[in-house]
């Protein structure tokens, strides 16, 4: 329509356009920030680059002012010790600092706390390492003198992009495209908070209920309709805290399936007070909902953590296995290894390796023992089996049957630490939004083992998985790892 307007004024007389508004930026250099991968490749290298040049700032200042103290001559050698110094830190510094989440976009980086604690973290790294490499020091000097003067220097140079940067996207006009999702009040509230961001254009609503016209703002009028228009636009913004689960777990689903993002504005209260937990870069404090995967620096480091840790599981336990493979052999016929197979990451089946703990051919007898599951849900489940041998008994009385499943770690099909894989029967009675465990690989323990086992419902348990999944830490794997042993030996809800 303002298109059509604009021409039959040009036809009736010249127009004289008003000067572009500064806030639309740089065509040019607004065009090149739309590279998304570009861009990422251009943040992480210059801000991996800032922090390797703010700790070898740190390391030749701490070198320099001991020198400076009780060598006065030595301070020429000051600058090559550094560089023998920085090689080892640095990995560390960058491993670190990308685990915690310092080189994500703007929008979602962590500020100063998260910055002294990686680099605290760093300096604990590099001195347990030169200890047990041997090395002798005197004094912990160029330790905790290093760590002062990289907060400084790292904490500055992180400043100074954080400036820049924003100065840059500001002149460049660069904001994201996003659909406001919720009650008309908060879908209100929250374009009225986001007119003045420079990063995040309001571009279109979906309402729950009747809202007031919004200038400039498209009805998408339902969900099904806004997934036909994913291509258009960059985010997703849930405007109510109290947004309905079912609907929020189906909105988030259905945006992580085409690559938008997911975020979750504050209450109208906390919209009045976005000052008290103001995000650099942004007119509203945002939250991300984020997919339950693991890629990445954790990636790596989880999957590294499973093999070294399924190693060492073999060779601690393979007498403890060869023994169960024994019993299981003179007790009953039948094969020692039983081949379930589950639906693993992505829903994809997989040989799910067992110590054999029922008679041959016992999953042709489940129809028949349906009407005595003991679990809800899903889950199957019977105290007393009758298709359980002596020895199976016995193995699933502490666990035992599941430690073949070291080998499906090994084979890049299971996690040590991960949502139990379940049965494919029990898979085809999950409700959708149980099947998110699904986007991880299973793992041979889980929250489910140290948290009451069997005797939790079956919506608890995953619960648990989701749990997990957020706050997923190598040090969480290893203290579940941990915390498994003694739930074995309680053996509390394992049948």
């Amino acid at each position: 329509m303002a298109n059509g307007l604009l021409k039959e004024l040009q036809e009736v007389e010249p127009v004289t356009l008003p000067e572009r508004d500064v806030r639309a930026g740089t065509p040019l250099l607004g065009g090149l920030l739309k590279f998304d991968l570009a861009r990422a490749i251009a943040r992480v290298t210059i801000l991996g680059v800032l922090d390797l040049a703010g700790l070898f700032l740190a390391i030749y200042t701490a070198l320099i002012v001991k020198a400076a103290i009780r060598h006065p001559g030595q301070m020429g050698e000051m600058w090559d010790q550094a560089w023998e110094y920085l090689p080892l830190g640095g990995l560390v510094m960058l491993l670190l600092f990308a685990r915690s989440g310092l080189y994500r976009e703007r929008a979602q980086r962590p500020g100063l706390p998260r910055v002294i604690a990686s680099l605290f973290q760093t300096t604990l790294v590099v001195l347990a390492y030169a200890l047990l490499e041997g090395e002798q020091f005197q004094s912990y000097y160029i330790f905790y003198a290093t760590l002062f003067f990289g907060l400084i220097y790292v904490s500055a140079f992180r400043w100074a992009f954080e400036k820049l940067t924003g100065a840059i996207l500001r002149a460049a006009g660069y904001r994201r495209r996003a659909v406001l999702v919720g009650s008309g009040a908060n879908i209100s509230a929250v374009s009225h908070a986001l007119s003045d961001s420079r990063e995040i254009e309001p571009y279109g609503f979906v309402a729950r209920t009747p809202v007031a016209l919004l200038d400039g703002l498209r009805d998408f009028r339902s969900l099904e309709q806004l997934e036909r228009h994913f291509d258009s636009i960059d985010e997703v913004l849930i405007t109510d805290a109290d947004f309905p689960e079912e609907e929020a777990v189906e909105l988030v689903d259905r945006c992580h399936k085409q690559g938008v993002r997911v975020r979750v504005a504050p209450s109208t209260m906390e919209i009045l007070m976005d000052r008290v937990e103001y995000v650099p870069g942004q007119a509203l404090p945002l939250f991300e909902l984020k997919p339950p995967v693991f890629e990445g620096v954790d990636f790596a480091l989880k999957r590294t953590f499973d093999l070294v840790g399924a190693l060492l599981l073999l060779l601690v336990l393979s007498p403890v296995m060869i023994l169960a493979a024994l019993a299981i052999k003179i007790t009953s016929r039948g094969p020692v290894f039983y081949r379930s197979p589950r639906p693993g990451i992505g829903g994809k089946s997989f040989p799910c390796l067992k110590f054999r703990t029922m008679v041959t051919g016992a999953e042709k007898l489940q129809d028949r023992l349906e009407e005595h599951n003991e679990m809800g849900g899903a889950l199957f489940k019977m105290r007393d089996d009758p298709r359980v041998t002596a020895a199976g008994r016995f193995l699933r009385r502490w666990s035992l049957d599941e430690l073949p499943q070291l080998f499906n770690v090994l084979r890049g099909e299971m996690s040590l630490v991960g949502p139990r894989p379940l049965p494919q029967r029990d898979y085809e009675r999950l409700d959708d939004w149980h099947r998110k465990r699904y986007l991880v690989l299973p793992g041979m323990t889980g929250l489910w083992q140290v948290s009451g086992r069997s005797e939790l419902d079956f919506d608890e348990l995953v619960r648990l998985d989701f749990l997990y999944l957020e706050r997923w830490s190598v040090f969480l794997d290893l203290t579940i790892l941990l915390k498994t042993i003694p739930a074995v030996f309680r053996a509390r809800g394992a049948w």
